[in-house]
């Protein structure tokens, strides 16, 4: 077994991340259903496909149960993924944490890089629902990225398979197996938006929408870093909130 962190974020957040969180989200009817197609799910239009990454899988799961199952591992490693790092969790504490052998693990995900790859695609996944669910509610397209990434900060506050797979993207380097590039499918979707709020007159004179949309994607990516540091994301909503309202204003036509 790795030995643990030698820093305080790790035992902070492995205490307050238990495992009854995972079996609580494993008992959520819609989180499981998307989690059980995330691997099989075809490829949707625009912003956000889904790209499977190249690693050796367990089973499909035919059964609910068995996808529930499936589920609960799932998000027992995203919890210590997040909490400790892809180096310093094992299959073992993974196992320990839902309550099964370890070679019971193994069938549903056969390497610690399967379960990693797994989250990470998870937390693309992710994606495709919230820009859906914004779309739908019909705003312009400046409200709709001011929306977008609003959404995206809960997620990050909320959502353990989101938190867990942006930690495994920055350690890229100690997982063997290639990781999507992280921020591209973010700027590209943010400067078609922006290019729309252009053609609309929603933009300010002489804002460049694709140099907008870096803009955006770093202040976001770094204030949830930032918040992530200092509050475990604890104020991550709040804390982009402020940012966001300082951004827009400056891009929004008057």
């Amino acid at each position: 077994m790795p030995e643990p962190d030698s820093g305080s974020r790790s035992g902070s957040r492995s205490g307050s991340r238990s495992g009854t969180r995972a079996e609580s989200r494993a008992a959520t009817g819609a989180e499981s259903r998307t989690a059980s197609r995330a691997e099989t799910v075809a490829e949707p239009p625009g912003p956000f496909r889904v790209r499977p990454i190249a690693t050796r899988r367990g089973p499909d799961p035919k059964q609910d149960r068995a996808a529930r199952t499936r589920l609960l591992v799932l998000t027992a490693a995203a919890e210590l993924f997040t909490a400790r790092g892809f180096r310093h969790t094992s299959v073992q504490e993974v196992a320990d944490r839902v309550g099964m052998t370890k070679g019971a693990v193994y069938f549903h995900y056969p390497t610690k890089e399967a379960l990693a790859v797994a989250v990470v695609e998870h937390h693309y996944a992710r994606w495709p629902l919230l820009l859906a669910g914004v779309t739908a509610e019909g705003h312009g397209p400046l409200e709709t990225a001011e929306r977008l990434l609003a959404g995206a900060a809960l997620a990050f506050r909320e959502d353990v398979v989101v938190q867990a797979g942006t930690r495994l993207q920055v350690e890229r380097p100690q997982i063997d197996a290639e990781l999507p590039t992280p921020y591209v499918d973010w700027t590209e979707l943010l400067a078609e938006l922006l290019a729309r709020a252009e053609a609309l007159g929603e933009l300010r004179a002489g804002v460049r929408p694709r140099a907008a949309a870096r803009s955006l994607v770093a202040a976001f990516f770094g204030a949830q870093h930032i918040s992530d540091v200092l509050s475990e994301r604890a104020d991550i909503v709040e804390r982009w909130a402020e940012t966001s309202e300082l951004l827009f204003r400056a891009i929004r036509a008057e």
